[in-house]
């Protein structure tokens, strides 16, 4: 499971002209499920975002997590960051979970986040989706399952 984590002041998500998903302040998670993913790592990844120091304290440091910072969350589910354009022009995707099993473990990993006490607010899994956001810092951070990054 991979995440690009971005940390904002505002962002929203719209589907066929409705927004389905909207936060002020918080972090906008682009969320892509490989095969073979788990519950368990839904849950890692859940509990990293939500206590992942990026928030400012009062000095201007980030040392401030998403809870401490009363932030929400906007996921989005986002199968292309399994894209493999190593070997051609072309992105495999190959790597990206089913979407059976990409949207199981996407909600898991909503209901994760919310049960660490977040507020979430989500876009439409396999729609074509416009997601709006003002970057605050700019901060990003990617994640991985896997620690690969």
């Amino acid at each position: 499971m991979r995440a690009v984590v971005q940390r904002v002041s505002r962002a929203r998500v719209v589907v066929e002209g409705r927004t389905t998903g909207q936060i002020a302040s918080g972090l906008l998670v682009l969320l892509g499920v490989a095969r073979g993913d788990t519950a368990e790592q839904a849950a890692y990844l859940a509990e990293k975002i939500a206590h992942l120091r990026i928030f400012d304290d009062e000095q201007g440091k980030m040392n401030r997590s998403l809870l401490e910072a009363g932030g929400a969350a906007l996921v989005v589910s986002q199968f292309t960051l399994y894209g493999d354009a190593r070997g051609q022009r072309r992105p495999s995707f190959i790597q990206a979970a089913p979407p059976e099993e990409a949207a199981r473990l996407y909600e898991e990993f909503v209901t994760c986040l919310q049960a660490l006490g977040v507020r979430v607010e989500t876009g439409v899994f396999q729609a074509r989706m416009t997601v709006e956001l003002t970057n605050d810092g700019p901060v990003t951070i990617l994640l991985d399952s896997e620690k690969l990054f």
